[in-house]
């Protein structure tokens, strides 16, 4: 089994930042694109980012030139550091990641419990 653990949600003002980490365990074998979701109240669950394993990044533009989004492939781990914040980046934060658990299976797709994050006014 992977897990994914979030942490480093909370309550900001805005203008402030956050750092958000994801750390992937368990049985892995190779770590693909990794990537970072949000949900907020009401809404459909939407992209904020993505990093592949060679450390090429997308990002949704809404939040281009605020947020960043980066990996430690030897810890497994992707973080998203978030600047700038605005009311409406108020959300739970998932974290998603394409993981081949052996050589000779095709990569599952697994995510974290989320982590809130609330950008006050």
């Amino acid at each position: 089994q992977v897990q994914l653990v979030e942490s480093g949600g909370g309550l900001v003002q805005a203008g402030g930042s956050l750092r958000l980490s994801c750390a992937a365990s368990g049985t892995i074998f190779r770590v693909n694109a990794m990537g970072w979701y949000r949900q907020a109240p009401g809404k459909q669950r939407e992209s904020v980012g993505t990093i592949t394993s060679g450390g090429t990044t997308n990002y949704a533009d809404s939040v281009k030139g605020r947020f960043t989004i980066s990996r430690d492939n030897a810890k497994n781990t992707v973080y998203l550091q978030m600047d700038s914040l605005k009311p409406e980046d108020t959300a739970v934060y998932y974290c998603n990641a394409g993981v081949h658990i052996t050589p000779y299976r095709q990569e599952s797709a697994y995510w974290g419990q989320g982590t809130q994050v609330t950008v006050s006014s």
